[in-house]
């Protein structure tokens, strides 16, 4: 083969490939961290359209990035049977074919293929080409790592492509195994080489555990217990990479040990957070203010609320965190030895780091029982240490791009995944106190701070929740926004907040909340949050009902939720059997237009026993049941301003609206189930290429961020 490269060159070619793609990844985190600074100063300086591109450089930037967003999100649907199963997107298909196309070419470049000859040297060439690939598998696999900080992409969002990689690895192995054996097959001597060559059955073995690896590592294996699964995960990466370092040759072992290398800087980083985040002598000001005493840094009070959730709260935390990141909690005297992820719920300002805790099975089940019986005791100083209970936690994990930048911003949830939505709509209005109050940032020297102040001008936030008893969890929260924004209002002319609630499984509540607004006294008008003779958006329609969503656990979510926001979000899913609506459909699936009159809207589904028994659950955990006649004295649920709707949203019309009056780039986030996921993901793709974005029409950019529940 003479004139070829040699195989540790190929290795070399492969890494040349891999450390480009990243290098563009980190020119794009620079530039969006960059255009976030740019806009801030643009709005502090009094520029009018700050987040709209301008130069001829900016709107070719736009253009660009608009036609990638919308062909990487764009994703097939296919429905078999009632369900709808989701086709890899666009772009992450595009990254990962990408990576097989190097890998082949690097494998094949310069072969004969149809040569007998050539077999064992592809074989040779396949081996190296697949330990070259093992230190970009560990790289993505923690929670640490050099990836993730040049490009501004935490773990969990890269955690896809760390499988695809392993896949990919698992490709190439068997491409290098066949090889050989195809060599060996016409002289009838591979049982031979496996029963006398050490080196083969050595492969074979360490072929055998990557399968293994691959197979316990698809989404139903991982899901059904987590902590087996991680356990077992790691003892088979230790098998495979001492099967591996005794069957390759000395040259490549370089490979393996960059390997064992990156996952050992990621445990040490994570142990040095910890005891950071843990150890209360680490924090001397919190000492001397008598917010810690002891060792441990972390208290938690436990407390029960509806739905089976606890809510956990930790006063004057040691961390600092930015507005949807999360946490690993660990609370041993109630679970030992696990950990799990949740959406810290609440904003720095607040001084406390809170947690919705949904209670499924295993250590969340748990939380809610000790918060149960913490209640159920009587009120004394031994009850009350009884119900707080020491806390490791470790993070804060999670990025997105902050949402201040943006004209416009779209907000999305179910359940709890307002846990994630909630403290990013609590930002932006604290932004916009700082544009009302003149603040001067302090920090405009420093290129790693946040700055100051808002850019968006308009928040629409949608909360799809399945009983009143959902709605009881944000009411303080909603309460003061609404208060605090009719202030703003008299300094910020210009902004605008739409709030709305989306009840999918309590009848009763939507019907005692709509008598209870028609005798409520309304706000005075020209207040954009609906500040009109009745609420523009507060009255309540009756159109549907079905179910819920759940909190934003990367690895400890609940099925059960999963389930019944899949059934609020998805759009294509069959109606049941004797549906009470016209044409064969249930009220419970239809979706509610807001711009409809409610007397165009149908009447309550109670179409099966189902439904009926949904209804009586929901009643039920609202811990509020409906009475036979209103108290019209008593205080409606949730702030008067805030729209109210019995049904599930319809996120096409929601975000359209929102784009139509932007003035520049728009954000729209989303947290909840695949099924939701995926609806929005169309749905903002559908409409980027409907009104042309960025391509003359003069439509601004759509920036989408996703967070979705599953292992």
């Amino acid at each position: 083969m003479g004139g070829l490269p040699s195989l540790t060159d190929f290795a070399k070619y492969y890494w040349y490939v891999v450390v480009c793609a990243v290098g563009i990844a980190t020119l794009v985190n620079m530039f969006n961290y960059a255009l976030y600074r740019q806009r801030l100063s643009a709005a502090r300086a009094g520029l009018p359209k700050p987040s709209k591109p301008k130069s001829p450089f900016s709107v070719a930037v736009a253009t660009l990035f608009a036609i990638v967003r919308e062909a990487s999100h764009f994703s097939l649907r296919i429905r078999v049977k009632g369900r709808i199963f989701s086709l890899p997107t666009v772009g992450r298909a595009s990254l990962i074919a990408g990576n097989i196309v190097v890998i082949l070419v690097l494998c094949f470049y310069g072969f004969d293929l149809t040569d007998q000859w050539s077999k064992e040297d592809i074989g040779y060439r396949c081996g190296v080409i697949a330990v070259t690939q093992l230190p970009l598998i560990f790289v993505l696999a923690g929670k640490n790592n050099i990836v993730g900080y040049l490009t501004g992409i935490s773990y969990e969002r890269i955690n896809w492509l760390h499988r695809w990689c392993a896949r990919c690895l698992l490709l190439t192995v068997t491409i290098h195994m066949g090889y050989f054996f195809a060599s060996w097959a016409p002289y009838d001597y591979i049982g031979e080489q496996l029963k006398t060559n050490t080196l083969v059955w050595k492969g074979v073995v360490a072929w055998a555990m990557l399968v293994w690896i691959v197979f316990s590592s698809m989404t139903p294996i991982r899901g059904w217990s987590y902590e087996v699964f991680l356990l077992q995960h790691l003892c088979s990466f230790a098998v495979l990479i001492g099967f591996v370092y005794i069957h390759t040759p000395v040259e490549v072992h370089g490979y393996v040990w960059v390997s064992v290398a990156f996952f050992f800087f990621d445990r040490v980083v994570r142990s040095l957070r910890v005891l950071y985040a843990n150890i209360s002598f680490f924090h001397p000001k919190q000492r001397t203010a008598g917010h810690m005493s002891g060792l441990w840094a972390c208290k938690a009070e436990f407390m029960p609320l509806s739905n089976k959730t606890t809510r956990i709260v930790i006063q004057n935390p040691p961390i600092s965190w930015t507005p949807g990141q999360h946490v690993f909690l660990s609370c041993h005297s109630l679970v030992p030895l696990q950990s799990h992820p949740f959406t810290v719920a609440s904003i720095p300002a607040d001084g406390k780091m809170e947690f919705l805790v949904k209670a499924e099975t295993g250590g969340t089940k748990r939380f809610f029982r000790h918060a149960e019986k913490a209640r159920g005791l009587p009120a004394t100083p031994a009850t009350a240490r009884s119900s707080t209970k020491t806390v490791a936690i470790e993070g804060p994990y999670g990025c997105i791009r902050p949402l201040r930048q943006f004209d416009s911003v779209i907000l999305l949830a179910g359940s709890t995944g307002a846990t994630f939505t909630m403290p990013l709509l609590r930002d932006i209005i604290q932004g916009w106190k700082e544009n009302a109050s003149g603040y001067s940032d302090q920090n405009t020297a420093s290129l790693f701070r946040s700055q100051s102040g808002a850019v968006t001008r308009s928040v629409r936030f949608v909360w799809v929740v399945r009983s009143r008893g959902q709605l009881e969890w944000f009411t303080e929260q909603l309460d003061a926004i609404s208060t605090d924004f009719r202030v703003l209002q008299d300094s910020l002319k210009h902004i605008k907040l739409e709030l709305s609630a989306y009840v999918t499984c309590d009848e009763a509540f939507t019907e005692e909340h709509k008598t209870l607004m028609s005798n409520f006294s309304t706000p005075a008008p020209n207040s954009t949050l609906h500040k009109s003779k009745v609420p523009q958006h507060g009255t309540v329609e009756f159109q549907s009902q079905t179910s819920s969503l759940d909190e934003k656990r990367k690895q400890d979510d609940s099925k059960e939720e999963i389930s019944e926001l899949t059934r609020i979000t998805s759009r294509t899913q069959n109606t049941n059997a004797g549906s009470c609506g016209p044409d064969s459909t249930c009220c419970c699936k239809t979706t509610v237009d807001e711009t409809l009159s409610p007397d165009t809207i149908p009447p309550p589904c109670c179409c099966s026993s189902a439904n009926k028994a949904d209804d009586a659950n929901a009643r039920r955990d609202s811990r509020t049941s409906s009475a036979p006649s209103w108290n019209l004295k008593q205080r409606p649920l949730v702030h008067p301003s805030i729209s109210v709707f019995s049904g599930r949203p319809n996120p096409r019309e929601i975000i359209r609206r929102s784009l139509e009056q932007a003035l520049g780039e728009s954000a729209v986030v989303v947290c909840g189930p695949r099924g939701l996921i995926g609806d929005v993901k169309d749905d903002v793709c559908s409409l980027s290429d409907e009104r042309a974005v960025h391509k003359g029409t003069g439509a601004q950019g759509i920036y989408l961020h996703t967070e979705s529940f599953g292992y």
